[in-house]
């Protein structure tokens, strides 16, 4: 919301020399957010003067543009020339070069004489152009940086101006003001206009606001026969409540709509970020702005009949004010005549009863629409107006005969017109329920001993009407504030009122035993081990193509998975919610890969979403009550299942070529190092086998393991096909692990290594056993055969090849010996090792290689 300081200080006590800053460091105090500040005289320097054309000869040249040649006093004939600027004459009277016709001899204008500044940092000065020297130029408004227009220059006569030959034109223009600018939360709607900041002004400086709206009132002329029918109709209420409960017609005849806006006006709607049009569009955007009703003026000739507001009917359609066409939703709340619909209730008028410069009898709509009504509307229709934003927001109920009064008077004062006698006002309007704030409860609320008197003093400045009982208070809001429902709000209000500032700053004590969770512990220490392993998180988006997820997330080749679909994707090629990380990992990579980044190794971890046998509800349940438990299981049963996963790319070398140290690109065991780091660092023991998997590489994948055998991920080097298809470097490598089904497995605290005092016992052996069998499984047998004894196994020699049968491999197991009781013998360790072979021959045929 911006907000004119000249005409903040029609209703408010702002200080003449208070700046905007001054305003919206008052404002905050009440807890409006600044936003920033307007001055059209920032980008504006140097004589800007208000000048008259003494002469005019048009002239056309070889390029085929024909110019006027003007001289053009800017100093009153027989006064001394005071104006400083190189090329300013001594007389007063400048030679000025104009492209534009749309003014004559005698029309005064506004000249930018030499050495002015105007917005954009272009500089005026005197120049030989079109064979004679200019000096100065006659300004339009979207030179000065006041709209768009530019088909001609500004004649002050067309704005209704006669000031005097040399007065500065920033000051007849009403270019010194400025707006400071707020953000107005979309609970507080009643500041969304004059009326409602002149009011927080006075709030936050402890004076006394005089609304003008309640002067407006009290000359309103009652409701009567001869106004033009209205009537309310809602077959389909949104959520319950109709969607007009208010409506108010007043209409003003002979009106000039050609009149010019005055200056102030314009000036003081440009400053509030709307562009003057005409003078009725000017005056209807001029009263929301100053009280916060949305007004809408019809052209009432152009009505047939009176006027209905309805729910619109299948298939109908309006052309809106902004010539576009929409077909309607039987949601949309309508504005009709006789002839069918003329406007999006709250939103947008329709094009066949717009006001325009022929318009002669000015019919004013001011009325009271649903938020909720007007805000689907104005999503659906992709349409959001100056109006939509302010009824969204809720409008004060009591608020319309006022307003469309102050645009009666507005109509007569300035377009000439006259107060026709009908006044229609259709009021449907609920009272507002009393609110019941229990005594202690606000001072319980925030901490500050508030005493009953603040209580009331503070909720009666914002227009309440407080009663004091023996148990507290009976409060009923004003009506301008509908945000005001519950104990809560009143509290809020008077916490916010007697200045946030006096609120105690005091830190609760955490309560013993609370703390982060086993899972997010976990989380946390994963994350920080593959960070501190030198790699890079990242964060992709969670939507992927179905393709995508029966590639990464199925393990068979030509497998087909039920995936979540989005209703309302941000591109259909990627309209499914993710099973797997991959994807959105690979996306990243490609990017970077793009940018020139060849050594890579990235990890995310988030949710997947994996459907169950429901998907969804059967319905939505209504709003503003609570749903059944029967409901509320319905909705919980159609919840996707949302396991959390930790994966990884590897792609390129481990770090840069340097003097002494080469480069090793990546491979699988990086892949499979990091899956075993995230265990590792949970405290936890990953299994690992051979895997098969259709998005790896069929002999260097890793299937990763929980205790009882699950898979629970994969690890290795990617598919080379896929590598191909996908324009990834050779070898790129990845892993993926079920980071909630690993946890699943944790048994308890991790325990440290005891540190024993007894030395170990080192021997090697090494087996003979088939091709296939994984050398994983052999390591568990000989753990197991070699029993308490065995401190450490671990594979060191995989050899296939000379000496050894054809389909055969020979494994090197490195086994370490130690008791916490003695020193070892040989033989005791030796005996050890003889089991653990046994068990292993007995299981798969191991033979010890001589």
């Amino acid at each position: 919301m911006r907000i004119p300081l000249s005409w903040l200080r029609e209703y408010a006590p702002v200080p003449a020399d208070a700046t905007a800053e001054d305003v919206m460091a008052t404002l905050v105090k009440v807890g409006l957010e600044e936003e920033d500040v307007h001055r059209p005289t920032d980008e504006l320097s140097g004589p800007i003067v208000v000048g008259q054309v003494l002469t005019r000869e048009e002239e056309t040249h070889s390029n085929g543009k024909t110019v006027n040649w003007c001289s053009v006093r800017v100093v009153p004939e027989g006064q001394k020339q005071t104006l400083t600027g190189k090329g300013i004459e001594e007389d007063g009277v400048q030679g000025i070069i104009c492209g534009a016709h749309n003014f004559e001899v005698g029309d005064k204008v506004v000249v930018t004489l030499p050495g002015a500044v105007l917005p954009g940092n272009f500089q005026i000065s005197a120049r030989k152009t079109y064979g004679h020297k200019s000096a100065g130029m006659l300004a339009s408004a979207k030179e000065l940086g006041l709209g768009d227009d530019h088909n001609g220059i500004i004649v002050l006569s067309d704005l209704g101006l006669d000031p005097e030959i040399g007065t500065d034109a920033l000051e007849v223009l009403g270019l010194y003001d400025e707006a400071a600018e707020v953000n107005v939360t979309p609970d507080r709607g009643y500041a969304f206009s004059l009326r409602g900041i002149a009011r927080e002004y006075c709030h936050a400086t402890g004076t006394d606001f005089d609304d003008f709206v309640l002067k407006l009132a009290e000359r309103t002329p009652a409701a009567n026969n001869s106004g033009l029918s209205v009537e309310l109709t809602d077959d389909a209420p949104i959520h319950g409540k109709p969607g007009a409960t208010r409506f108010v017609v007043r209409s003003v005849s002979g009106v000039n709509s050609a009149a010019p806006t005055p200056v102030w006006m314009a000036s003081r709607l440009r400053l509030a970020g709307l562009r003057s049009i005409s003078l009725p569009v000017d005056i209807s955007n001029y009263v929301m702005l100053e009280t916060g009703q949305p007004l809408h003026f019809y052209d009432a000739d152009k009505l047939d009949g009176g006027l209905t507001v309805r729910r619109a009917q299948a298939g109908e359609k309006l052309t809106t004010l902004d010539e576009k066409e929409r077909s309607l939703h039987v949601e949309d709340l309508l504005i009709c005549d006789n002839s069918g619909p003329i406007g999006l209730a709250g939103v947008m008028g329709g094009a066949s009863t717009e006001c325009s410069t022929e318009t002669s009898r000015v019919m004013i709509e001011a009325a009271r629409f649903d938020e909720v009504s007007v805000a689907r509307t104005s999503r659906r229709h992709k349409l959001s107006s100056d109006a939509s934003k302010r009824f969204e927001r809720g409008v004060d109920p009591q608020l319309q005969a006022a307003a469309a009064q102050r645009a009666v008077d507005l109509l007569v004062e300035l377009g000439g017109g006259s107060a026709d006698e009908g006044v229609t006002d259709v009021n449907n309007t609920v009272a507002a329920e009393p609110i019941e704030l229990p005594a202690g409860y606000t001072a319980g609320r925030i901490g500050v001993d508030y005493s009953e008197e603040q209580i009331v003093s503070l909720l009666e400045a914002i227009g309440a009407t407080v009663e004091t009982g023996s148990e507290g208070f009976t409060v009923t809001a004003p009506s301008w504030r509908t945000d005001l429902a519950n104990k809560e709000d009143l509290t809020e209000e008077v916490a916010r009122l007697d200045g946030y500032d006096k609120i105690p700053s005091t830190l609760p004590v955490a309560p013993p035993g609370r703390g982060y969770t086993a899972e997010q512990v976990a989380r946390r220490a994963a994350l920080n081990a593959l960070a501190a392993a030198g790699m890079t998180e990242v964060f992709a988006y969670p939507f992927v193509s179905e393709e995508d997820n029966n590639l990464w997330a199925a393990a068979t080749e030509g497998e087909k998975l039920a995936s979540v679909k989005l209703t309302n994707p941000i591109s259909e090629a990627e309209g499914w919610l993710r099973r797997s990380l991959l994807p959105g990992l690979v996306g990243v990579l490609k990017r970077n890969l793009s940018r020139g980044f060849k050594n890579l190794a990235i990890y995310e971890q988030g949710h997947v979403f994996i459907p169950g046998k429901q998907l969804g509800s059967k319905e939505i349940p209504g709003l503003g009550v609570r749903p059944s438990d029967e409901v509320l299981a319905d909705l919980n049963a159609g919840i996707p299942d949302q396991p959390r996963l930790i994966a990884g790319l590897f792609a390129g070398k481990e770090h840069e070529d340097m003097p002494g140290a080469t480069a090793r690109a990546y491979d699988w065991r990086d892949a499979l190092d990091a899956s075993r780091l995230v265990a590792d660092s949970t405290g936890i023991d990953l299994g690992v086998a051979q895997g098969q998997h259709q998005a790896f590489h069929p002999g260097r994948t890793a299937a990763l393991l929980a205790s009882d055998g699950t898979v629970i991920g994969y690890a290795g080097e990617l598919h080379p096909k896929l590598l191909k298809s996908l324009d990834l470097p050779e070898r790129t490598c990845a892993f993926e692990l079920n980071f909630t089904a690993l946890l699943e497995d944790a048994s308890g605290p991790v325990g440290a290594y005891g540190i024993y005092g007894y030395p170990a016992t080192n021997q090697d052996v090494a087996l003979i056993v088939d091709a296939a069998v994984p050398a994983s499984e052999i390591a568990d047998a000989l753990a197991e055969g070699a029993g308490e004894l065995l401190e450490d196994i671990r594979v060191f020699d995989d050899y296939r090849g000379t000496g050894i049968e054809e389909g055969k491999k020979s494994v090197a197991f490195a086994l370490r010996f130690r008791a916490n009781d003695r020193t070892l013998t040989a033989e005791e360790a030796s005996e050890s090792r003889e089991a653990a072979v046994a068990l292993a021959a007995e299981r798969f045929g191991a033979v010890m290689r001589g």
